[in-house]
């Protein structure tokens, strides 16, 4: 199973659509994006582009939880959680945060093979034990190139996406 990690999107809808067209070509199964969707039709723009499970988190950037929360509930395969998510996917145990601090330390206490996180738009890869810490940039592109990443639960292997064009 491949997962594809995005971050950061602050309603940069061009940078998004180039993102979920790379995520569907390079045929991921699930999406995780780590916060900061900014307006609620972000989540409808990922919900339309991708079809399959979707998992989304809150930053904190996004202003109206409520509509968000309403325009995920159209979709029946988005998840909106709160500020942080415990999942279990492809074998795989994953903590999704949208903060770098909390973030390396639920990495540090063993429990995950993935822990995913935003907020500080950098790209970030590292082993912890046996997990992975990582952030896979902005989509936005505001303070670096625009990017996404690639988790592979199989083989339990990690790389940056550039966002094309």
């Amino acid at each position: 199973m491949k997962i594809a990690l995005l971050s950061d999107s602050h309603d940069h809808i061009w940078n998004l659509a180039k993102a979920l067209d790379a995520v569907n070509a390079q045929g991921a199964d699930l999406l995780l994006h780590c916060g900061d969707l900014v307006a609620p039709f972000i989540v409808a723009q990922i919900a339309e582009a991708f079809s399959g499970p979707i998992h989304m988190l809150e930053g904190n950037n996004d202003g109206d939880g409520r509509l968000q929360q309403q325009v995920a509930a159209k979709f029946s395969h988005v998840t909106l959680h709160g500020i942080y998510a415990e999942l279990a996917v492809g074998g795989r145990r994953i903590a999704m945060i949208h903060y770098p601090e909390p973030a390396r330390r639920i990495a540090q206490s063993g429990h995950f093979d993935l822990v995913c996180y935003g907020h500080n738009h950098l790209q970030n890869w590292e082993q912890i034990g046996d997990c992975y810490l990582v952030n896979p940039g902005e989509v936005m592109g505001r303070f670096g190139a625009p990017s996404w990443g690639l988790y592979d639960c199989k083989t339990h292997t990690y790389r940056f996406q550039a966002i094309e064009g």
